[in-house]
């Protein structure tokens, strides 16, 4: 059974930092590619970042700069740095990643940014 636990997510005044986490548990981390996503309410969920197996990692323009995505193998463990915070960041963060042709997700975590 696949499972992604995210956390980390918080409030959080306009230019300042958070750290979000996403653990994983019933795959091969180390070969799997693992993305952010982030969903707004009454927008389509939409990828943040994403990090290959390699390490080679790729943002939306909306993050470059400003989020780093990095990930533990040793701790099977994704994490999305997260910093200048806008307003416009203000969404659920989903962990996702594929397994056998079949898309996971996390259940996500609150991101809210205030101005």
């Amino acid at each position: 059974q696949v499972y992604l636990r995210e956390s980390g997510g918080d409030l959080v005044q306009a230019g300042g930092s958070l750290r979000l986490s996403c653990a994983a548990s019933g795959i091969n981390f180390k070969i799997h590619t693992m993305n952010w996503y982030r969903q707004a309410p009454g927008q389509q969920r939409e990828l943040v970042a994403r990090i290959f197996s390699n390490g080679t990692t790729n943002y939306a323009d909306s993050a470059k700069g400003r989020f780093t995505i990095s990930r533990d193998n040793a701790r099977n463990t994704v994490r999305l740095q997260m910093n200048s915070l806008k307003d416009e960041d203000t969404a659920r963060y989903y962990c996702n990643t594929n397994y056998k042709a079949r898309p996971y997700w996390g259940q996500g975590t609150q991101v809210t940014v205030s101005s």
